[in-house]
């Protein structure tokens, strides 16, 4: 099908592209600029344009397509197209679609499928999401020790066509056990006759099934791997997590923390997909929790009453150090949250933190307790001074140790702790201080 021939106005062109050029620009641009430009486009218009692709093209732009875009033309397109496209995709890929399917298409898609295929698709969307048997492709390149450099050779060759990379070869055992990994430019530098077992790496860096796929992304970054095997409790290779794959898993990580930083339920669409429903009810039930948090900061308030009428300049200076204290829980809790993702530091680690953060917390709520403290001077009087310079050291003490805190709580509870969020932290901090300034003022100026 000629892409001139369709119902696209020029709205519809991708930018610098006319209708006179489209053909040039499906034909030749990157499968990524044209994945970007059909996910764009309605759904019946998208699916002309992918099906007047060469095949081996057709999947490589459909890979590239949001998987929810993927989930929507899948059960749209012909069962025949579909099948086609899956089988062409990489293993991983097409597993990620199949889980997105609803039941039936499933069933019609592994009805397709040739027997290799199904059973691979099966195997590999039967791991639980976020772990490495997730992510991992079955698309890798095995050898034996009995192979000599020109077998191997011969062997890649060969296998070439439905792996996903051949720069590192692994070196299989009869039981199918990994034993050692060897590089392309290794075996042909090396003699003919060279054995494989003469070249390969004896120890290479390997990860279970159910490895989280965050130490997965740290493992790739910190051994400098182009992949990493996955293996069963019985050490047999069940597949390869390629780097790229890696860094989308924790691209997505850490989108979801971000979201969930932001006290946003995680969803898997963009912002700029994601209907108008999907994005209320991601964010409004944090957004009701904590209104009843906020409740016993009012309550505190409350209960203070008298104090308050009795020395009302009190009231200047409590939306500054609530909010001092809640922006030096959220600093505290963002540095662990992101901390523990990296795996800089470890549970282990709290005892020693704790009292550095207590330190610094101290010298950061006694310098902003001398800048405040002037004001309150000025504003009622050498107590009024005395109580707010008090607060102030005491709310970012306490804001800094539940921030610091909660993260560790979380992880040791097998919580996210990026749910450790600055709002939440801060209706934490919110309700403390206020007891905490209203306490103070309270024990000073009281006669």
């Amino acid at each position: 099908m000629n892409p001139k021939e369709t119902n696209l106005d020029d709205a519809a062109l991708p930018a610098g592209v006319s209708t006179a050029n489209l053909h040039e620009f499906i034909e030749n641009a990157h499968a990524v600029d044209l994945a970007a430009w059909l996910a764009e486009l309605p759904a019946d218009l998208a699916i002309e344009q992918i099906l007047s692709l060469a095949l081996p093209r057709r999947a490589t732009t459909f890979s590239y397509l949001p998987l929810t875009t993927q989930t929507e033309l899948a059960q749209r397109l012909p069962p025949g197209e579909l099948t086609q496209i899956v089988t062409q995709m990489n293993a991983d890929d097409r597993a990620d679609l199949f889980k997105q399917l609803p039941p039936p298409a499933q069933r019609q898609l592994l009805a397709d499928l040739a027997p290799t295929e199904r059973e691979d698709i099966r195997r590999l969307s039967t791991y639980a999401e976020e772990t490495a048997g997730a992510i991992m492709t079955s698309g890798y390149a095995a050898l034996t020790t009995s192979m000599s450099a020109a077998d191997a050779i011969g062997a890649l060759r060969r296998e070439a066509p439905r792996t996903e990379m051949i720069y590192r070869s692994y070196v299989l055992d009869t039981k199918g056990r990994l034993i050692g990994t060897v590089r392309l430019h290794e075996l042909m530098l090396a003699g003919a006759d060279t054995p494989v077992a003469d070249l390969m790496d004896p120890s290479p860096v390997a990860v279970a099934l159910d490895t989280d796929q965050e130490e997965v992304a740290r493992l790739i970054t910190r051994y400098h791997l182009t992949a990493l095997p996955v293996v069963d409790d019985a050490g047999r290779l069940a597949g390869i997590i390629t780097r790229d794959d890696a860094e989308a898993a924790l691209q997505r990580e850490t989108t979801e923390d971000f979201q969930k930083i932001a006290t946003v339920q995680p969803f898997a669409e963009s912002v700029r997909q994601a209907s108008i429903h999907v994005l209320y009810t991601k964010r409004i039930l944090w957004l009701a929790l904590l209104v009843f948090g906020n409740l016993f900061s009012g309550a505190g308030i409350a209960f203070f009453e008298d104090t308050i009428l009795a020395y009302v300049s009190l009231v200047f200076f409590l939306p500054l150090l609530i909010d001092s204290g809640g922006n030096a829980g959220s600093q505290a809790a963002t540095l662990m949250v992101r901390a523990l993702a990296t795996g800089d530091v470890a549970l282990q680690d709290w005892h020693n933190l704790i009292l550095r953060e207590v330190v610094i917390a101290t010298a950061l709520g006694a310098t902003m307790a001398l800048i405040v403290s002037p004001v309150g001077l000025l504003r009622g009087g050498y107590d009024i001074a005395l109580v707010v310079g008090m607060t102030m050291v005491l709310v970012v003490v306490i804001g800094s140790l539940v921030g610091m805190s909660l993260p560790f709580l979380l992880s040791r509870l097998r919580l996210d702790p990026a749910t450790a969020s600055a709002p939440l932290v801060t209706t934490i901090s919110d309700a403390v201080g206020v007891l905490v300034y209203f306490s103070i003022a309270t024990s000073v100026l009281s006669p």
